[in-house]
């Protein structure tokens, strides 16, 4: 399995903010499968990978 690199994940927030959306749908696209997070720690906390963003936005914006 390959390293992940901090960097490389964004927060729910920074994606958010990015895609201009509220967390909770995120968080919902997350559970649909639309958006897939990376879960670590005792918490579960999300995180995004940046590429992932990427690809999304790259085939939204296509028409």
């Amino acid at each position: 399995m390959k390293k992940r690199r901090m960097e490389e994940l964004l927060t729910i927030t920074e994606v958010s903010k990015l895609l201009k959306i509220h967390p909770n749908t995120l968080r919902a696209w997350d559970e649909k499968g639309i958006l897939k997070a990376v879960r670590f720690g005792v918490r579960g906390d999300r995180r995004y990978r940046r590429e992932d963003i990427e690809k999304f936005i790259d085939s939204k914006t296509r028409v």
